[in-house]
């Protein structure tokens, strides 16, 4: 402080050459309390915030331990205990503004935008009545989902691609159903999963196997995969093996809990279905669309559907179907159809894949593949000559994939200048397309997006990611996470620096985001989906294990209700599941307020610069309680595990 003084001293006497040095000594008194006061007032912001990490060392169960301890806590447990369950009850949480009571038995396996009651609504023209209708503000449930009685921690991966536990999806009727195609079984209280399908009874692995002999699938040029129909996902399941994330989906129909299956699994997956509005999803975004035996009537609606599916792929992309009317001339008896109805459905299948440009490459066996073409430069001459169907205005936003209507015409691709070039830019093989910076901007395409701004937040994401496992251990601990929800996925920085650990990691981008960036994501080789977080996410209820929650608060301040936001975190996570949370320490203090009611135990912390930074960290755990054991009671009342 004397240096500084003297310098001052110097500085002031140079130009004020009249002035006694004694006079300094009121202005460096007013100087030094200014700037204590000031550092007081920042640390009133974060009187909680502990000054050391947080303990995780696992409760024996044993012990007789509440999962609803005090706000005052400085310890959370991220161990999951929930081996079983024993009708014991649970403490009551401390006071706060408003407690959520559970919601009746009957809700366990709610999922509010895909509702069969409101479902019957509407039409069943084309399945409209199982794609998304979200109920009312005014039939928002203010409760908690219950998991149902006797659910436990889900198999550890790799072990959960075979196994789940029978209570955590009480429905035994596609091991009644597809016995001989060998999706699933039941062996006690667990059901197996063979790895069958109905086109691949001898398993996904053997089938995949045989794909592989028509495209490659190792040389990392395919990344993403997205599997319409999907039954229990094990295509998907086991293309992860090959480096391959699939987005697998089914609608929520007479085929019971086959995507909650899936997910039970440690596989991706949604509800979704091919129907009047597109598909989630931005243009361009698969190296590989798949449909076994989906029962998508491809030729059908003047090819709707298979343009709804040339949207979303890549350049160079393939489209690969398997079953009816594939080898119809071998299979046709079994399948119950004249060889007349089939031999058509396959020709006008072909014709409509001639009308998008795809060049069928080759049909062997029960597999036939298509790929897109890598620019549009002869399809445009094509088009000349046969108009239909023609391509989409140019004005057209081919990202845009929230309630957007499809429509017959042609997505067209960004020009190019040569016939060998790729359009929108050549992607690197995995791994190396993860890091690389995405065509989408180094070519421009998102105004404001420099390189250089993509290569600074995959660094930001590898230290934040990094912070984040010094507050909670069990994040770098194999196994004890699979299942992972970025709620404002922005690059998808926070999944790439997990990308090494045996999780997969959903990537949403807000539909209010001020920039569309999952078609960059999808150029990483990750996966996402656009999300309205002031509606329900087409998922089952306790799909991930944890979530991530950037600045999603801020972003829907008077969008919606903060309550209703965080009641459907409640229901997609499991129980004993994380959230981390991070906002302006104002945000997290409200939050902490609501969860404290919803029988979550949380922890404020610094950011990972340090406690002079308004953006904090709240961590947060969802205590374990199920419905009671007679299902049928409307009401359902919290209970622990001891």
């Amino acid at each position: 402080m004397a240096s500084v003084n003297t310098l001052n001293s110097g500085v002031y006497n140079l130009y004020y050459p009249n002035w006694k040095r004694k006079n300094l000594f009121p202005i460096a008194l007013v100087t030094i309390l200014c700037s204590l006061f000031y550092f007081l007032g920042l640390l009133q912001h974060a009187p909680t915030l502990p000054s050391t990490s947080f303990l995780f060392s696992a409760v024996p169960c044993s012990a007789g331990n509440t999962l609803f301890p005090t706000t005052t806590t400085t310890t959370l447990d991220f161990s999951s205990h929930h081996q079983g369950t024993v009708d014991a009850d649970v403490k009551t949480a401390p006071s706060v503004s408003r407690t959520y009571p559970p919601c009746g038995a009957s809700y366990s396996e709610y999922t509010p935008c895909e509702d069969r009651d409101r479902s019957l609504k509407y039409a069943r023209e084309r399945l409209v009545y199982r794609e998304r209708h979200c109920p009312e503000k005014r039939e928002l449930l203010k409760c908690l989902v219950p998991a149902p009685y006797g659910y436990m921690n889900p198999f550890a991966w790799p072990a959960s691609r075979e196994f789940a536990w029978f209570p955590n999806v009480p429905h035994e009727e596609l091991a009644v159903e597809k016995a001989v195609q060998n999706w699933i079984r039941v062996e006690g209280k667990r059901f197996r999963f063979p790895g069958g399908g109905t086109m691949f009874p001898r398993g996904a692995d053997a089938y995949i196997d045989d794909m592989e002999k028509l495209i490659p699938l190792r040389d990392g040029s395919v990344r993403t995969a997205v599997d319409t129909g999907c039954g229990v996902a094990s295509w998907g399941a086991y293309l992860l093996s090959r480096n391959i994330t699939t987005m697998s989906f089914a609608p929520r129909d007479t085929h019971e809990a086959q995507v909650q299956f899936a997910l039970e699994r440690g596989v991706p997956a949604m509800i979704g279905v091919l129907a009047s509005n597109r598909l989630p999803y931005p243009s361009r975004a698969f190296d590989m669309a798949h449909c076994s035996r989906c029962l998508i009537p491809w030729h059908l609606y003047d090819g709707l559907y298979l343009i709804e599916v040339d949207r979303i792929l890549r350049p160079g992309g393939y489209w690969i179907l398997s079953g009816p009317p594939i080898n119809w001339k071998t299979q046709w008896k079994g399948w119950e159809r004249t060889e007349e109805d089939l031999q058509g459905e396959q020709s006008a299948i072909e014709a409509v894949a001639r009308s998008l440009c795809w060049k069928k490459l080759k049909e062997k066996g029960d597999i036939a593949v298509w790929q897109k073409p890598t620019n549009h430069i002869h399809c445009k001459l094509n088009k000349k000559v046969k108009k239909s169907p023609p391509f989409c205005p140019a004005t057209q936003a081919s990202d845009k994939a929230w309630y957007t209507k499809m429509e017959t015409c042609i997505t067209p691709l960004p020009e190019v200048a040569t016939v060998g070039e790729i359009a929108g830019g050549e992607l690197k093989k995995w791994p190396e397309r993860l890091t690389a910076v995405p065509p989408r901007i180094s070519s421009g395409s998102l105004e404001g997006i420099t390189a250089n701004m993509f290569l600074e937040d995959t660094e930001l994401w590898k230290k934040r990611v990094s912070h984040y496992k010094t507050l909670n251990a069990q994040l770098a601990q194999k196994g004890r996470y699979r299942n992972l929800l970025d709620m404002n996925a922005n690059f998808g920085g926070f999944a790439a620096a997990l990308v090494d650990d045996p999780v997969w990691v959903m990537n949403m981008v807000p539909t209010e985001a001020q920039i569309n960036t999952l078609g960059v994501i999808y150029e990483r080789g990750l996966i996402g989906t656009y999300q309205n977080w002031c509606e329900a996410m087409s998922t089952y209820p306790r799909t991930y294990d944890l979530i991530h929650a950037d600045s999603i608060f801020s972003l829907y301040q008077d969008r919606c209700e903060m309550e209703d936001i965080l009641l459907e975190m409640d229901r997609i996570l499991r129980p004993e599941g994380t959230v981390i949370f991070r906002d302006d320490i104002d945000v997290l203090v409200r939050i902490k307020s609501t969860t404290d009611g919803m029988r979550w135990d949380s922890q404020l912390t610094n950011h990972e610069d340090g406690p002079f930074v308004r953006e904090k960290i709240l961590l947060a755990v969802k205590s374990y309680w199920t419905a009671p054991p007679n299902t049928k009671k409307n009401h359902t009342t919290f209970r622990k595990q001891s």
